[in-house]
């Protein structure tokens, strides 16, 4: 695949955002958590998803000039009305709110409602990391493919959980997953690169394993560890959706079929000052230790290396930074037809870009 410089994508996101109506500060905020997603190697929700964010707007189902707001609060919590703005200023809005109420108050969580598709939940968790906090965040998905645990229906969303806990000399701890073996967008991106997804993503409407990425319609994705993972969709929902008025299980609008119906998307997002608990160093230093010791520990026979959650995208996104964001041609050809159609200049790669 072709690497494009990270400064080059966010500029051509921003554009583009800002051609459909997204003031220049909002587009360009999006735009730049679109391209950490993709640095940080979620490809499947960053620049990936432009052209569907690009035909939501046009067709009415985000509002590019939202009021986001507080509309219930204790000294602790807070819940957040998006106004059916792009999920990325909402939670970028969540976020600061919920870190000042945790300078504060030593702990906050903060519901959402009203909100949209925000990319990986990564993001989130990460911002109190820069308030020596460990954040924490819920979400309900955009489109139902999790069936109940032996059901056939599709009720649940892949609900992903992220928690990001601060180091001193190593990366953060982040943990980072979809309550589903995959995310549904990794089956997106495998389907648009016409490569086949791995046995026990999916299973058919006869509990068959479902290889070909084409026919996700037709399926269901397993969730992790079998009924636990059923039963950890099901809490996040919950805690994410339902408690905040938003939309879960069967209400949920799947937006890759329907452009105009407001999702109503449930986020939710906690931050925990570590020095409500005591100093900060001494907890930052003790989990470097405990990661030495995880990735020095005795490996099986054949294992390289022990990773601890975060590992893969902070490296990932140190080799993208230096060397570009891969984008797989079907979607670079995708972004170049988007560009005509909006009236930008389209996207170049690092060599074309250089001698401009």
């Amino acid at each position: 695949m072709e690497r494009y410089p990270a400064e080059h994508v966010r500029r051509f996101v921003a554009r583009a955002l800002e051609k459909v109506g997204l003031p220049p500060a909002d587009a360009a905020e999006v735009a730049r958590l679109m391209v950490l997603a993709d640095l940080r190697g979620a490809d499947g929700h960053g620049t990936f998803r432009l052209p569907q964010y690009v035909r939501r707007i046009r067709a009415g189902g985000i509002n590019v000039r939202p009021r986001i707001r507080v509309v219930r609060e204790t000294e602790a919590m807070a819940l957040v009305d998006g106004d059916n703005g792009m999920g990325h200023l909402v939670m970028s809005f969540a976020a600061r709110v919920a870190m000042a109420k945790a300078a504060r108050q030593g702990v906050a969580w903060v519901g959402v409602r009203g909100s949209n598709h925000a990319g990986p939940a990564a993001l989130y968790a990460t911002m109190p990391l820069e308030r020596d906090m460990i954040g924490l965040y819920l979400a309900v998905g955009n489109a139902n493919h999790m069936a109940p645990w032996g059901g056939v229906e599709l009720l649940l969303s892949t609900n992903p959980i992220a928690v990001a806990i601060p180091a001193l000399e190593e990366p953060p701890i982040v943990l980072d997953m979809a309550t589903t073996v995959a995310a549904y967008g990794k089956v997106k991106t495998a389907a648009q690169r016409g490569e086949p997804i791995p046995e026990g993503w999916m299973i058919d409407r006869q509990g068959r394993p479902l290889t070909d990425p084409r026919r996700a319609d037709e399926g269901s994705l397993l969730p992790i560890g079998g009924y636990k993972g059923y039963g950890l969709a099901l809490v996040f929902g919950i805690l994410a959706g339902t408690l905040n008025g938003a939309r879960c299980g069967r209400d949920v609008v799947d937006f890759n079929r329907d452009d105009v119906t407001p999702t109503d998307t449930g986020q939710a997002l906690a931050a925990l000052q570590i020095e409500a608990f005591g100093p900060v160093e001494p907890f930052k230093r003790a989990v470097d230790r405990l990661v030495r010791d995880l990735r020095g520990s005795a490996r099986l026979p054949g294992v390289e290396r022990i990773h601890v959650p975060g590992d893969r995208s902070h490296a990932t996104a140190q080799e993208r930074a230096a060397h570009g964001i891969p984008l797989a041609p079907t979607l670079v050809a995708e972004l170049a037809r988007l560009a005509d159609d909006l009236g930008i200049e389209p996207l170049a790669p690092r060599a074309e870009e250089t001698r401009r």
